[in-house]
């Protein structure tokens, strides 16, 4: 029989509300019971939210205490590298693991870093995992990068053009040739369908065995795209997110361009230069939703020259969907909590700020099905404070991570 945990919680930060006096029960990995707490005997007892979520980050792959010379955050072989996993460059043992589930920051969104135009897959996974084998959460997407980031790779391998204009160039005109081998192939695929099904009733073939000829033709007829360009085809196919590093409004309006054009489910990673609320807006209109930040690190290039902490006002009062990211290492996993302060300096209630890491980047990565509130059915994945969450003292007595005490203080 599942062990039985219950919490009692002084105030509950669920969905952006703040709801006192709460009883939740959790068995197993899942919590079974929200309800009023009355006089309930509890095993632990303090300010209660659902686990943090980071929606972007480099954990693991630029590590604590190492050179930055053994740093696996960029491939520098190839401007254009989908099939790139970060699960295969994140060390376990790096100590930001450990300061993350202090604090609370149970998952996290790692993607590689932004030298490249496509540096690879973007995975979420559990940073309470001892090792790889039951870190992996979700194949989100992947991971592309638009502005100075990846023209200012010219020392490293492969076709490195030094402008944005032949950076955006080599981009459009790899996805150009990718669909055109697509759609050769699909015009030799529909005339092999249109053959199988002309011949089928002269060979006594049925409908089922007839299906099974057509699905072989087309698993075939995939076979001849190599890798590579299967994983680009998937990118462009908007069956998953591509998550684009983008910080100044030219670019993200080049961004809502080439999503046009193209078709590809997207999220715009950064913004930091964004300081109008109109290019928000025009996010919004495109269905593009934010993963802003990194809130509070050094404007260490001219592309962050409008960086203002300021800008998160504009943001608010857009019509944008967004969460929040460290962008670890620029700032640490662990103080994804603290960045919310910019927000509330602008205004936002603290529940409100807190639904950012919670509700809103579980939404934004496809987890709402498991994480991001504190409801019947969901993974009991939870944090006890000992004060105010957003206190700035405040610090968690528990930390459950899937049904498991995994920090008590």
């Amino acid at each position: 029989m599942a062990k039985r945990i219950v919490i009692k919680a002084t105030a509950l930060y669920e969905g952006g509300k703040r709801l006192e006096g709460k009883k939740v029960v959790v068995e197993g990995d899942r919590i079974v019971e929200v309800s009023d707490a009355g006089s309930v005997k509890a095993d632990f007892e303090g300010y209660l939210t659902p686990a943090f979520v980071d929606a972007h980050s480099h954990i693991g792959m630029f590590r604590e205490g190492e050179p930055q010379a053994e740093a696996e955050g960029n491939d520098r072989s190839a401007q254009i590298m989908p099939l790139s996993d970060p699960l295969n460059s994140i060390y376990f043992d790096d100590r930001a693991f450990t300061d993350a589930v202090d604090f609370g920051v149970l998952y996290s969104c790692v993607v590689p870093g932004s030298g490249n135009l496509v540096g690879g897959k973007a995975r979420v996974i559990r940073n309470f995992a001892k090792n790889r084998k039951d870190a992996l959460v979700a194949d989100y997407g992947y991971k592309m990068a638009l502005g100075y980031n990846p023209r200012s790779t010219t020392e490293w391998k492969g076709e490195r053009p030094d402008t944005r204009m032949g950076v955006y160039q080599l981009l459009e005109k790899r996805f150009d040739e990718v669909l055109a081998k697509k759609a050769k192939l699909d015009i030799g695929l529909d005339r092999k369908l249109r053959e199988l099904a002309r011949s089928a009733p002269e060979k006594g073939i049925g409908p089922a065995e007839h299906d099974l000829e057509r699905a072989a033709a087309k698993r075939e007829a995939l076979l001849e795209l190599s890798s590579e360009d299967a994983a680009i085809l998937d990118l462009l196919s908007g069956k998953k997110t591509v998550k684009v590093h983008v910080h100044k409004e030219d670019d993200v309006l080049y961004l809502i361009d080439l999503q046009k054009r193209y078709g590809f489910k997207a999220s715009a990673d950064h913004l930091g230069d964004v300081h109008h609320k109109e290019i928000f807006d025009e996010l919004a209109k495109a269905g593009i939703p934010i993963v802003y930040g990194p809130l509070g690190s050094l404007a260490y290039k001219v592309e962050l020259k409008h960086e203002d902490y300021r800008n998160t006002g504009l943001l608010m009062k857009s019509k944008a969907s967004y969460g929040l990211m460290t962008d670890h290492p620029v700032i640490l996993s662990y103080q994804l909590r603290d960045s919310l302060k910019y927000f509330l300096i602008q205004g936002m209630s603290d529940a409100e700020a807190l639904s950012i890491i919670t509700q809103k980047n579980a939404a934004l990565l496809g987890l709402s099905a498991d994480l991001g509130s504190v409801s019947a059915g969901k993974l009991a994945s939870l944090i006890v404070w000992n004060k105010e969450p957003l206190h700035l003292g405040s610090f968690p007595s528990m930390v459950m991570a899937e049904g498991a005490v995994v920090r008590k203080r």
